[in-house]
């Protein structure tokens, strides 16, 4: 990445993680799945050191956007197969619940509650749950050797991460199901028509396209106003009627328009000089939603 300042301390910054890293530069997050030697096979351990990640982050106000990336040739090749033909039983596992969550939603879940935006950076082959785990992430670039696939039924399972909720959402449901019931790898080009992905860059410049996108916001926005904006939009997804809508940005307008930032941005803008925006996500955002809540998570 280029123009960066050197990394900062707080919550996100530095870890003893074992199959991720971070790096905190100038505001933006960036979260490499560390694996290369198995194309960053998705793990139960991966899985939970992302949560932590976003948990750290979310506490971080020095964090004010996210990047997620894979270390080596491969963004994330799937589930590591190197348990066989029971790779996915759960009784194998030594679970005792009757349905156990799949561990892949359990990521995508703690995105949807994230209060920072997050952006993939696809940087090769993403397929199983390496391409349903950026459904749940705001903005997707990738390389132009990327290549992506929604592989399940070809492993004789089903989509999980939610996909089944996220991908119909981001390209459509004949899309979404030609994808999933072919299973067939793609070509980033494909994914870009389809609207699954924002924009294909040389491999080389794949970071430095997201870091770009991830200082954009960093560098102009009122965190708290992109954390209700990134939570108004995913939630109205799943509304019934447009006045849900209403009701939230009606909260959200009388709330944020008698904030200190409202008075800055408006100073800012008229002062022509960048703003410096005073509130902070960790103080906790106003509930303009009330009565909102997922089934069975609150």
């Amino acid at each position: 990445m280029t123009d960066t300042a050197p990394a900062t301390s707080g919550p996100a910054a530095g870890s003893e993680f074992e199959q991720i890293t971070t790096d905190l530069s100038d505001r933006v997050l960036t979260i490499t799945l560390n694996r290369p030697e198995r194309l960053n096979a998705w793990t139960a351990t991966m899985c939970r050191e992302l949560i932590e990640a976003f948990d750290r982050a979310d506490a971080d106000d020095e964090v004010r956007a996210i990047i997620i990336t894979g270390a080596g040739r491969g963004f994330c090749a799937g589930a590591d197969l190197a348990g066989g033909g029971e790779t996915f039983d759960y009784r194998k596992r030594g679970s005792t619940e009757a349905v156990p969550g799949d561990n892949g939603g359990e990521f995508t879940l703690r995105i949807f509650s994230s209060t920072k935006p997050v952006i993939a950076a696809i940087n090769g082959p993403a397929v199983g749950v390496g391409a349903t785990m950026t459904l749940a992430m705001d903005i997707r670039l990738a390389s132009e050797d990327a290549r992506m696939g929604f592989v399940f039924a070809r492993r004789g399972i089903v989509p999980e991460a939610c996909s089944s909720w996220f991908l119909p959402r981001v390209v459509g449901i004949s899309r979404a199901m030609e994808w999933v019931a072919t299973g067939r790898v793609f070509s980033a080009q494909e994914g870009l028509d389809a609207g699954l992905l924002r924009s294909l860059h040389p491999a080389g410049e794949l970071l430095d396209a997201a870091n770009e996108l991830a200082r954009e916001i960093a560098d102009n926005t009122a965190p708290v106003s992109v954390a209700l904006a990134r939570q108004m939009m995913w939630r109205m997804l799943g509304a019934e009627h447009p006045m849900i809508a209403h009701r939230a940005d009606s909260r959200g307008m009388v709330a944020r328009g008698q904030s200190a930032d409202a008075v800055e941005g408006v100073t800012a803008f008229l002062e022509k000089r960048p703003a410096q925006f005073p509130d902070l996500v960790s103080d906790g955002l106003p509930d303009i939603m009330p009565g909102w809540r997922s089934p069975e998570f609150g």
